[in-house]
């Protein structure tokens, strides 16, 4: 993930997240289909309307965060994101989820650490995405998040705040995991 200085312009630092991700020009956002690899596996999904809302804001965040874009850096802007406030925006809550799963299994810590700091700054859901934000400089965007300090130290309510948010994660994906299943019998039964 490359480094944006906090006097480029939110449009050129986005214009290079785009590149350094191998994004198009504009981002994808009004694509019909989402599309991106877990490693050698193919994953697609439509790009609904509520996902072409949350993703500019997404992809600004990763920006004023430092998150990359792989799947820790996903889990991690996906825990921030949840932990600032992003319950209004469901598409961005749903995805944020789905992308945690995986890396919670394999660096919890990483995860509750980006939680964690997520619940002392601010997101920009709810917020109006225009040119005029575009307009804004990284710093700017930092500032109004309150990005830049030092590195939190967990609570007990931070702990327990996290555990939950664990809890309808694995909910959702077991559930998940059970209607692909259900689609799979239910494909065998019709073609067996």
């Amino acid at each position: 993930m490359p480094e944006y200085e906090p006097e480029l312009s939110l449009r050129e630092a986005r214009r290079r997240y785009f590149q350094a991700n191998g994004f198009p020009p504009d981002g994808g956002y009004e694509a019909d289909w989402v599309s991106f690899k877990i490693g050698p596996i193919p994953i697609a999904f439509p790009n609904t309307a509520g996902r072409k809302r949350a993703v500019p804001f997404h992809d600004l965040h990763h920006v004023a965060t430092g998150y990359d874009t792989d799947l820790t850096g996903e889990a991690e802007i996906g825990a921030w994101e949840i932990a600032s406030g992003c319950l209004r925006e469901r598409a961005a809550l749903v995805l944020d989820l789905l992308a945690m799963w995986p890396v919670l299994l394999y660096a919890p810590r990483t995860v509750f650490r980006a939680f964690v700091r997520g619940r002392r700054e601010r997101n920009l859901y709810g917020g109006r995405f225009d040119d005029a934000l575009l307009d804004h400089d990284v710093g700017w965007l930092r500032e109004q998040l309150g990005i830049g300090g030092p590195s939190p130290v967990p609570t007990s309510r931070d702990r327990a705040a996290f555990a939950g948010w664990v809890a309808i994660d694995a909910a959702l994906n077991l559930g998940l995991f059970l209607a692909l299943v259900g689609i799979g019998l239910g494909v065998h039964r019709l073609l067996g």
